[in-house]
């Protein structure tokens, strides 16, 4: 068949797919109504999570699993904008890795609503001022946000989902490698991509600034300056991505919470937070450990924390794989709240896949 051909028949397919895209706008139109009359939640990530299974379960190709699952994540997002507008909190300012997990986790659509500090997100939640957050909460390099983990103490909210973020680096101007005499961005950014400073900007000055999206914003109107931060970043300011990729390691992920306050069910391949205190006795831990491995649950990770309520108090973060409604955790859990004089569980959630 002749080119001209070929693309009538392009043509003809997306007349198609455009059809019933709005057949099934139609169809959630009237699923956002039965959730308004019953007051049930918009967002509901079990069930996204179902979707996204089915569909890699069925697609036979050629397009590849993480393509279909970006594309249906949009058409879900814009679908589930016409039912209620979703808006997420996280920490601002725009075009940083925060708000490219916001929209791998909630689709381009989302109301951003961008904040100063991770304490502002869990209170614009908390109030009712936005359906959702979105917080960092661990990094593959530099371990764990304690911001994050400690304002889990005072907060009833609960993580609803997850996802893990390949942050790549990009080094983002308006002159070409060679003419680049200053780079701005932050500490972080820094840290992670100096010997591909050393070995192809070694004279350039390197600027500290309070954010990826400032480093990209001040670059922009500099001759001779440059950026590290996000493709996000790039396009706003009108930056050419000079080189991609050029963070050290190439396993550098932050982890992401969503949090809210609903409940999710069980899919089948989910993840649970606890939050313990325990008596500080001799054999402690031990105690509280020890049912997992009776019931065979595996624990993913531990992590101490002063618990602000005195000197040298401490509580644990666990990370189990599991549900809450799984009867080997439920066991567990019951024969842990013996050894604890707190036992808070901060949600259980579909485990986050990797997203680049």
């Amino acid at each position: 068949m002749s080119l001209d051909e070929e693309r009538k028949r392009i043509d003809e397919i997306d007349e198609k797919i455009l059809d019933l895209l709005n057949k099934r706008a139609k169809v959630a139109i009237e699923i956002g109504k039965i959730k308004k009359s019953t007051n049930s939640v918009y967002y509901v990530p079990e069930r996204e999570k179902a979707v996204f299974d089915r569909l890699e379960e069925q697609n036979a190709g050629p397009m590849p699993g993480a393509a279909v699952k970006a594309i249906f994540r949009e058409i879900i997002s814009s679908i589930r904008a016409l039912e209620k507008p979703t808006t997420v909190a996280f920490l601002g300012p725009l075009h940083t890795f925060s708000q490219l997990a916001v929209q791998r986790i909630f689709g381009a659509t989302a109301e951003l609503h961008p904040t100063s500090t991770l304490n502002d997100i869990f209170t614009e939640v908390e109030r009712g001022r936005v359906d959702y957050g979105v917080v960092p909460v661990e990094s593959s390099i530099g371990g764990s946000v304690s911001d994050t983990l400690d304002r889990f103490l005072t907060s009833d909210l609960k993580i609803i989902n997850e996802m893990l973020l390949h942050v790549s680096q990009n080094l983002l101007s308006k002159s070409p490698l060679d003419k680049i005499a200053k780079v701005y961005s932050k500490d972080q950014s820094f840290s992670q991509c100096r010997d591909w400073l050393q070995a192809n900007l070694p004279h350039a000055e390197l600027i500290n600034v309070s954010s990826t999206a400032e480093a990209a914003r001040i670059a922009a109107d500099e001759e001779g300056a440059a950026a590290i931060g996000s493709v996000l970043a790039a396009e706003p300011y009108m930056l050419d991505i000079v080189e991609g990729r050029i963070e050290d390691s190439p396993h550098n992920y932050t982890r992401f919470f969503a949090i809210g306050r609903q409940l999710v069910k069980p899919t089948g391949s989910d993840k649970t937070s606890l939050l313990i205190s325990i008596r500080n006795t001799p054999g402690a831990l031990h105690d509280l450990l020890m049912p997992l491995a009776e019931e065979g649950v595996d624990l993913t990770k531990i992590e101490s924390r002063p618990s602000r309520k005195k000197a040298w108090d401490y509580v644990f973060f666990i990370d189990l794989v599991g549900h809450v409604e799984d009867r080997k955790i439920e066991k567990a859990l019951e024969k842990i709240a013996d050894h604890c004089t707190e036992l808070k569980i901060l949600g259980s959630y579909p485990q986050g896949d990797v997203e680049s």
